[in-house]
């Protein structure tokens, strides 16, 4: 029986592919939808590995220089200790957007919810409850919580209201050519926004013919126009929706 006369079958994959699925859709107060790429247990314990590993060399490094104090030495490299654990890693969050030393290695961030970059508050109490996720040993609370909760939170991210997420990489919009911004005739759905913007950033690669034959297509933004008058809406359609100044 083929996928398209079985129904339950066909039910069955979106169903693993809904549980598979990391993307997480929110809405910023300005009422731009955004898609975030959630990271699970693998990446961030490779993250953690790579920042505990950094942190035990700074800490050798105190030690070596410290400790010949005697025992102003020793308080102090248990001050080192106390910030490198504990404190470093919010440090790095806010100041450095939302990633330690790992977390930029492999690509991640930390967020709020909503997709914002993470606060002092959200990162102090993210790090501090850190000790509630070590136990009983070996992240072994958090790592039951991570895998029981769809966002792949840890305690501390359950309580501190935050995410982490994959960096995405900067889009690259260079490919619209400049023209003077124009509001659309009608309000455009996320998804109608980003085709325009696709299109926009294709045309260059299009033959002349070909790229005003498919801007005609869009008759509900381009109106009447045909061939060049057609393309150019298009394009000012796009630097609108960019949010490029007028000149």
């Amino acid at each position: 029986m083929t996928a398209e006369a079985n129904p339950y079958r066909r039910t069955r994959s979106v169903e693993v592919l809904a549980v598979l699925d990391t993307l997480r859709p929110i809405s910023t107060p300005e009422g731009i939808e955004l898609t975030l790429r959630l990271a699970g247990p693998a990446p961030r314990a490779v993250a953690w590995v790579i920042d505990l590993f950094l942190r035990l060399i700074a800490l050798w490094l105190f030690s070596l220089i410290l400790m010949p104090l005697g025992g102003l030495g020793m308080g102090l490299v248990l001050i080192a200790w106390f910030f490198l654990e504990w404190l470093f890693p919010a440090v790095c969050e806010v100041q450095f957007n939302g990633a330690t030393p790992g977390k930029k290695m492999m690509g991640l961030e930390v967020v709020h919810d909503d997709g914002t970059p993470v606060g002092w508050h959200a990162a102090l109490t993210r790090n501090l409850l850190r000790a509630v996720d070590f136990l009983p040993l070996l992240y072994g609370m958090g790592l039951t919580s991570m895998l029981i909760n769809r966002d792949f939170k840890r305690l501390g991210d359950l309580v501190a209201g935050t995410l982490v997420v994959y960096r995405d990489a900067p889009r690259r919009t260079s490919g619209i050519a400049q023209a003077p911004p124009l509001a659309p005739p009608m309000a455009l759905a996320l998804a109608d926004q980003r085709a325009v913007l696709d299109f926009c950033e294709r045309a260059p690669s299009l033959t002349t013919e070909r790229a005003e034959e498919l801007a005609e297509i869009a008759t509900p933004l381009v109106g009447n126009a045909h061939g060049a008058p057609a393309l150019t809406r298009m394009m000012q359609i796009a630097n609108y929706l960019l949010g490029r100044p007028a000149r």
